[in-house]
């Protein structure tokens, strides 16, 4: 193999490891990054394909408050695989500002989230119900990403057990 993409493109040699490229008809990259996992990136990509302006984004202008989270790991135990779990996230504004999700997303299709989509005032809260269903018996480590627009973003929960 020659290499041609790497060599075009002069890419750190130790930092590409699992980033989607967005590449013009020249094969230049245009951006990297994975838009499944980052909805930043996944922005940037729908930018750049609907041919809009792309600029810096002035983050002093993002509005951003301070959160909270009741915990960030929740162990489900054993159970019988066949039999879904649920575990909730209780994430709190403790800031001044309205708190927003803007997304979340899980490491498997076994894993669903579900909560609010109107935002949290100042000290109200925000619960997360997740929702795990083995496909088949097994030990398990799932991450929940949450991206908001707090100080801390992204959040990153998660749930382990042991489905029999």
């Amino acid at each position: 193999m020659d290499d041609s993409l790497n060599k075009l493109n002069h890419f750190p040699q130790n930092d590409v490891a699992f980033h989607t490229f967005l590449l013009d008809k020249n094969n230049r990259v245009l951006a990297i990054g994975n838009p499944i996992h980052n909805p930043k990136v996944k922005e940037l990509y729908l930018k750049i394909i609907q041919g809009e302006k792309v600029g810096q984004v002035d983050e002093n202008k993002v509005i951003r408050t301070k959160a909270s989270i009741d915990r960030t790991s929740v162990s489900l135990g054993s159970f019988d695989w066949q039999e879904e779990q649920k575990a909730t996230f209780v994430l709190k504004n403790v800031g001044d500002k309205p708190l927003a999700i803007q997304n979340v997303t899980t490491s498997c299709g076994c894993t669903t989230v579900t909560y609010p989509k109107e935002p949290a005032l100042p000290g109200k809260e925000i619960a997360l119900e997740v929702v795990y269903k083995a496909e088949h018996p097994e030990h398990f480590d799932k991450t929940i990403t949450v991206y908001c627009n707090a100080e801390n973003s992204p959040l990153v929960l998660k749930i382990s057990g042991d489905a029999q």
